[in-house]
């Protein structure tokens, strides 16, 4: 089913396309949004269709998950190596000037050094950097449920090492794979919630190391379980807000404005299950937010696009887009 839909490339330019259409809506609010851009409902891809942070560090992990596969299996040790170079060339890079987060630049700044990973993480930060950029652990071929959901938690701690940083970046991952898969998105809420339950106590250690031992909390599972609560009671709050879904407001107002993980995780997924065959509806109800509207709408298009496959979006869209070629190239790695 993935294949035939080309769920990883529909989920990869959807994910940029997204991206492109919040920048230049991010840090303005509702009024502001639709007095430079018009109704919502018509909002169009900006020329040209520069991306942000997101979509770069996206392809960074993309690019560090492609190389560790090379070697063989999908384990902590192939994959922190290339991911931690692939960090720190996006620190480097002249590219690097489309408002990074500043806990990815203060963490990329040490991970260029021989230090243990863990100390460059930043485990009080919760930020949406977490997760923004994890949709290629979703679309990867080949990785049960302990690869998946390490390799996520990973990507996550070594720059935000909060525990929610890590639940919401598997969460993210983990809706994902299930949309690329072909679960119906009126499930997708009760499928994360249960995930969110089952995976409470669960450190993953093999992934991790003692990165919990950075953090005030008395045991690795203690540490873990306070992400997954978090995570938890906002998907209560998405739950809520979809039984009686109000497209035409702000929805930032019922699930947070996307700043930190676990709301950009909900409030990502609100846009799309309001309009889950509609996605372009979905980009720019999120890129029409009072929130971080570029990250928001990035991963609704991730979201979308796994459901929808590559035909989701527009080719006069598809083909504008800043990267297109490398998305389109990892796209067509993971169909095959």
């Amino acid at each position: 089913m993935t294949t035939a839909k080309r769920a990883a490339t529909g989920s990869l330019v959807g994910l940029a396309l997204g991206d492109a259409l919040g920048f230049p809506t991010e840090f303005n609010d509702v009024p502001s949004i639709l007095a430079k851009c018009g109704p919502w409902r018509e909002m169009d891809l900006p020329k040209p269709a520069v991306v942000t942070d997101d979509t770069q560090m996206t392809l960074a992990l993309g690019r560090a998950l492609r190389t560790a596969m090379e070697h063989g299996p999908l384990v902590a040790a192939r994959l922190q190596r290339p991911l931690r170079e692939e960090f720190v060339d996006w620190y480097h890079s002249p590219q690097n000037n489309r408002a990074p987060g500043r806990t990815c630049l203060v963490a990329c700044r040490q991970l260029d050094g021989d230090g243990p990973w863990q100390a460059a993480s930043q485990t009080g930060s919760k930020g949406c950097g977490a997760n923004m950029r994890v949709a290629p652990v979703g679309l990867v071929p080949g990785l049960d449920e302990d690869q998946r959901a390490g390799a996520a938690q990973l990507q996550s701690g070594l720059t935000h090492g909060h525990p929610t940083a890590l639940a919401a970046s598997d969460l993210t991952a983990r809706a994902v794979y299930l949309l690329a898969q072909g679960t119906e998105p009126t499930g997708l809420v009760g499928h994360l919630r249960s995930y969110a339950y089952e995976n409470r106590g669960r450190y993953h250690e093999r992934w991790l190391g003692n990165l919990w031992t950075y953090s005030h909390d008395p045991t690795l599972e203690a540490f873990i379980a306070r992400g997954w609560d978090e995570c938890l009671q906002i998907l209560e709050r998405l739950a809520a807000a979809l039984r009686s879904p109000q497209p035409e407001l702000d929805p930032c107002l019922a699930t947070g404005d996307g700043w930190i993980a676990e709301e950009a995780l909900a409030t990502s997924l609100l846009c799309f299950l309001m309009f889950p065959e509609d996605p372009l509806t979905a980009l720019r109800r999120a890129a029409c937010t009072k929130g971080d509207s570029d990250s928001l709408a990035c991963l609704t298009g991730a979201f979308a696009g796994a459901h929808l496959g590559a035909d989701a979006w527009p080719k006069e869209w598809a083909e504008r887009i800043e990267y297109g070629e490398e998305l389109l190239a990892l796209g067509a790695l993971w169909d095959a």
